[in-house]
């Protein structure tokens, strides 16, 4: 098990490097604590996975998808169901909406905070 480990700790750490244009973007809003306070991590693995942010305390994780996600919708259905069977609420965010709309999604992002998982 602490191969796997190391290896997604590996494989986060190249993703941060390789990052979208939309990433940065809601990096900005959710890092050191923007966000209400709250406490949130970028490329960080989840099982088998490595999400795209990730708040541990909220059991809230944010995925953006670029245009490859068109063609892997199934692998991506899998993916949100593994995370959310282990407890996490999953949102997603095409990365041209945090683009242009970078408001309206962290307001989703500040709404879905403040309320309580199920």
């Amino acid at each position: 098990m602490k191969g796997n480990t190391q290896r997604g700790k590996t494989f986060s750490r190249r993703l941060r490097k390789s990052e979208t244009d939309a990433e940065p973007k809601i990096w900005q809003q959710l890092r050191s604590r923007n966000l209400n306070g709250t406490k949130f991590r970028r490329q960080h693995p989840v099982g088998p996975y490595i999400v795209d942010f990730i708040c541990i305390n909220s059991k809230l994780i944010i995925e953006l998808d670029g245009s490859q996600h068109q063609q892997q919708q199934e692998y991506d259905a899998k993916r949100s169901v593994f995370l959310e069977e282990a407890g996490y609420r999953v949102l997603r965010f095409w990365d041209n909406d945090v683009l242009l709309n970078t408001e309206s999604v962290m307001q989703v992002i500040f709404e879905t905070l403040r309320c309580p998982s199920p």
